[in-house]
């Protein structure tokens, strides 16, 4: 289960130029994507974020930017964050273990992110609900993929209650209007 003293926020190359077309699922990706990094703000869980060779792909999407303020984003070449020094570096900065991985690609730097983390001793977890692909196959055949590398796929909803733990606490009543 996941634990907030534990947990690590993976916020993985949130860039336009990647996003899907179809716009019903970009609103319900970036939806749940904002509910996590408040989440984590909230709970002052760490957040690792990167970008896919920015130079050439652009920054963060403008309500991923905005949600995270003045979040430092890590640039990489690698598919997999865990391929990046820097990366790995803040990751090791934070202690924690446990990683929420949210972000984009899934067949692609998600799923090769998540891979290193788990061969590297860490315990990823994936919202699938916060992980995109351009093609929805592409999509499925990466939470295929993950499942069966024995990876926990979870949602954004289940992410907060079990971060959260309890109803009635200072978080909760902060975080209730996301909630809704």
């Amino acid at each position: 289960m996941l634990n907030r003293a534990h947990a690590v926020l993976v916020v993985v190359d949130f860039q336009d130029k990647l996003m899907p077309k179809d716009p019903e699922v970009v609103t319900a990706f970036l939806d749940n994507a904002v509910k996590l990094i408040q989440t984590a703000k909230t709970l002052d869980i760490p957040i690792l974020v990167t970008e896919q060779y920015p130079e050439k792909l652009g920054g963060s999407t403008a309500r991923i930017d905005e949600a995270l303020g003045g979040t430092p984003r890590l640039p990489k070449l690698e598919f997999s964050c865990f391929a990046n020094d820097g990366f790995r570096e803040a990751l090791a900065a934070t202690g924690r273990r446990q990683c929420i991985v949210m972000g984009m690609e899934t067949h692609i730097c998600v799923l090769q992110t998540t891979l290193g983390l788990k061969d590297g001793g860490f315990e990823p977890y994936v919202v699938r609900d916060a992980v995109v692909s351009a093609k929805k196959a592409e999509y499925k055949a990466g939470l295929a993929r993950l499942v069966q590398e024995g990876v926990p796929l979870v949602t954004a909803q289940m992410t907060i209650f079990e971060l959260l733990r309890a109803a009635g606490t200072p978080e909760f009543k902060k975080m209730l209007p996301l909630l809704k």
